[in-house]
């Protein structure tokens, strides 16, 4: 089953319940060679669902010093496909190493 890293929205049980029709399994975990950076949201569905007009974004840099915290969780290929509908137009997905030795799908800022 694919990793999805989710550093923000998709790790609140209610975005996941109305993005997924479920809550989704994971552990904690960090991504390497990323910073946290906020982007403003303007689509409309996407803040009906989380609430929020500002989320958090990661930008790459590239140093295995830099990691930013979050969650592994679970998904099904389909389920992927649900959350590129979810993220918007400022985000796209890409394979990262995760601190535990894992590799998982992440949203980060488009280039």
């Amino acid at each position: 089953m694919p990793l999805l890293f989710s550093y923000g929205t998709l790790r609140d049980p209610a975005v996941q319940t109305s993005t997924f029709g479920r809550r989704l399994d994971g552990r904690d975990d960090r991504i390497v060679g990323f910073r946290l950076d906020r982007v403003e949201i303007t689509d409309p569905e996407v803040l009906a669902v989380s609430g929020e007009a500002f989320h958090p974004i990661l930008v790459p840099t590239g140093d295995p010093a830099d990691v930013v915290d979050g969650s592994a969780l679970e998904v099904t290929g389909a389920e992927l496909l649900q959350a590129d509908d979810y993220e918007v137009d400022d985000y796209h997905r890409v394979e990262a190493p995760l601190a535990s030795g894992d590799k998982a799908w992440v949203y980060v800022q488009r280039p």
